[in-house]
């Protein structure tokens, strides 16, 4: 084979996925990730893309969690890809707001940002309906309130460094708006 010549891809084994979920993700996860600590995201139905990314991030240490680190170390690129993929074939289960008053605000900034401060609308990357662009933007539809709380936390902070166009978003926002998008999201279908 040519040096230059193009690797075969592989294509990814939900089946493999799947005995790796059940022994490595699905003590945080749950096996199918689904509804497990508001702490820990919802994997159910994510875009196998996405999740792949975020795994080999936190493999080499460019998204910061020890724990995950050690748990992404020990998988392959094959592994998270079939990993990723079994995720991606679980259906989401509906998510609710637990705040309902800041529902309202979450929804105006999500739908239309801030536009004096120069925050962009969420739906324009994250789509209206909550559910990502794939290999791009992850779903946010139905996700735990706490979880995506706190990664924009993170992000404003600059704890969390594996997206620049978050980072310079989340650090216009307070904590209130972030709680209100982290309740609209929660909610979204």
């Amino acid at each position: 084979m040519a040096a230059d010549a193009p690797a075969a891809v592989i294509k990814a084994d939900p089946a493999k996925g799947e005995a790796t979920a059940t022994s490595v993700c699905a003590a945080c996860h749950s096996v199918d990730g689904s509804r497990g600590s508001p702490a820990n995201p919802i994997i159910q139905g994510q875009h196998p893309q996405y999740l792949t990314k975020q795994l080999i991030e936190f493999k080499s240490g460019k998204r910061n969690n020890p724990i995950m680190k050690g748990f992404a170390s020990a998988l392959s690129e094959d592994d998270m890809k079939n990993v990723s993929a079994f995720y991606a074939t679980k259906m989401a289960k509906p998510g609710a707001a637990k705040d309902k008053d800041l529902v309202a605000l979450g929804q105006k900034i999500y739908r239309g940002g801030i536009p004096d401060r120069s925050i962009p609308a969420c739906s324009g990357c994250h789509s209206p309906s909550g559910g990502g662009i794939p290999a791009q933007y992850p779903r946010l539809a139905g996700q735990h309130a706490d979880y995506s709380a706190a990664q924009l936390i993170a992000f404003r902070d600059g704890i969390r460094q594996n997206s620049p166009q978050m980072t310079a978003i989340a650090a216009k926002l307070n904590d209130r708006e972030i709680k209100a998008l982290a309740e609209y999201t929660a909610g979204l279908q």
